[in-house]
């Protein structure tokens, strides 16, 4: 009976409450604006410009930028700085100073130097011998600073070239502004009138989450009772199985322990008797062994042997030394009377009935949080009456229109000034490509024109020409 009491509890017991399907809470789509400027930049030609610019500058600033210490020049002012924090920032722009401080004395030393060597030409003192000497490497150091010279120029109309490309790219990028200007504005005009549509679908979609949140709680027994179900069960399962076998093992017990106590009351009872009869009959042995009969002829061996085997006629087990039992069953009785087999069958039923105790005890907690979300709706709805989103972002709208007449009005003088700056970086590559065009008719002429065989006083024309325009 108790073994199919347990198997009874335990296959009921274990039957796990379902939680109910969960559903995904779906927002749908955001009323989406369609915009004009694209976020993605195509270099093109210039992008080989631009990775030789990034390179450039990895190179002279390799140092990580020292953001938490401009952080702290600028809350401190410029006051107080501290002789380390100067010595970071003197270490992180040491590339740059170097690069000014080449730039400085090449801006001031290069028109320098050439004015003298052009002051000593055309003086005819520019400290060259009137005699030439005939040396060994003069070819090969002709053919070195030939070769100098034609790197040198080389690298100058490469930069003339990335010079007037950048400024060309400038330009291009001038006139796309004012399309992306435009379009930009026009973005914002349409997030502007997207904008209220947006906020009411936001708002809106606070009924779908209170929804979800009110379907949960009045499923919240299922819900949260069967994820508390499903955490206690490895534990609580098999220590009330475990119970239900101890309460089976009990009662088998003291049935055992019943069956000993009424066998040893048996025993002890039965050997009393079998005693006393062994005793009557060793009595009534012994009287007739002492019958005359028992002394003559062939009977007294047998009457000897009859009386040497009296002794044996008594019960040589003691069944008194057996220990009571009965201390053992009255504690295994008392320890009965609370019925486990119940008390676990309880257990199995509440622990199975977790759903509807969860459900019991947070039944206030759910009425608070439908208030709440109660409450929060009508918030929600009163600060979006109250908040003059449509006034607000017609007033933006508005503004916008004007900053786009007003940048509008800055075109033709941004156009003049782009103009100033492109004729500008004209100029200056044409002065540089002026020297250019200087040392290779420098180059070519001295190339013609020499000769081995002529003194520096009677050289041609054509060679004299040469230096003149190197030296220009």
């Amino acid at each position: 009976m108790v073994m199919c009491c347990w198997s009874l509890g335990s296959g009921a017991a274990r039957g796990e409450p379902q939680a109910p399907h969960e559903d995904t809470l779906d927002f749908g789509f955001v009323p989406a604006v369609v915009y004009e400027t694209h976020a993605h930049y195509e270099p093109g030609a210039v992008d080989v410009l631009f990775h030789l610019v990034h390179a450039f500058l990895h190179t002279v600033q390799p140092n990580p930028f020292p953001a938490d210490l401009i952080v702290r020049m600028l809350q401190q002012n410029m006051n107080g700085i501290k002789p380390e924090e100067l010595q970071k920032a003197i270490y992180y722009e040491i590339g740059f100073i170097v690069l000014a401080t080449l730039g400085v004395v090449f801006v001031l030393l290069m028109p320098l130097v050439g004015l003298f060597f052009c002051l000593c030409r055309c003086c005819e003192n520019c400290g060259g011998e009137m005699h030439q000497r005939h040396r060994k490497n003069a070819d090969c150091q002709r053919g070195f600073y030939t070769v100098s010279l034609i790197t040198s120029s080389v690298f100058i109309a490469v930069g003339v070239l990335v010079a007037y490309t950048g400024s060309h790219n400038i330009t291009s990028q001038i006139k796309s502004t004012k399309r992306l200007v435009s379009s930009n504005i026009k973005d914002l005009k349409s997030l502007a009138s997207y904008t209220p549509a947006q906020i009411e679908y936001l708002t809106a979609q606070y009924t779908t989450a209170k929804n979800k949140v009110l379907s949960d709680l009045h499923n919240i027994g299922p819900l949260l009772g069967g994820q508390i179900h499903k955490q206690l069960d490895r534990d609580v399962m098999p220590a009330l199985d475990n119970v239900l076998r101890m309460a089976a093992a009990m009662r088998d017990t003291k049935e055992a322990l019943e069956n000993v106590s009424t066998s040893l009351e048996t025993l002890q009872e039965a050997t009393t008797k079998l005693r006393r009869s062994l005793q009557s009959e060793r009595s009534s042995l012994s009287n007739t062994l002492h019958d005359p009969a028992c002394s003559s002829g062939n009977a007294t061996h047998t009457c000897d042997n009859i009386r040497a085997a009296l002794n044996q006629l008594a019960v040589s087990a003691n069944f008194n030394g057996l220990p009571d039992v009965s201390p053992q069953l009255a504690n295994l009785e008392t320890v009965m009377e609370t019925d486990l087999s119940y008390i676990v069958q309880k257990g199995y039923s509440a622990f199975n009935d977790t759903s509807r105790i969860v459900s019991e005890q947070t039944q206030h907690f759910v009425n608070k949080v439908k208030a709440l979300l109660d409450k929060s709706g009508a918030e929600i709805v009163a600060f979006t009456n109250t908040f003059p989103v449509e006034p607000a972002l017609e007033n933006f709208t508005r503004f916008l229109t004007e900053k786009e007449k007003d940048i509008e009005a800055f075109y033709p003088q941004i156009d003049q000034f782009d103009f100033y700056r492109w004729i500008g970086c004209v100029v200056l590559c044409c002065m540089v490509v002026l020297i250019l065009a200087f040392n290779l008719l420098g180059l070519m002429c001295g190339m013609c024109g020499h000769d081995k065989n002529t003194t520096p006083t009677t050289r041609g024309c054509l060679s004299n020409t040469g230096g003149n325009l190197l030296m220009a």
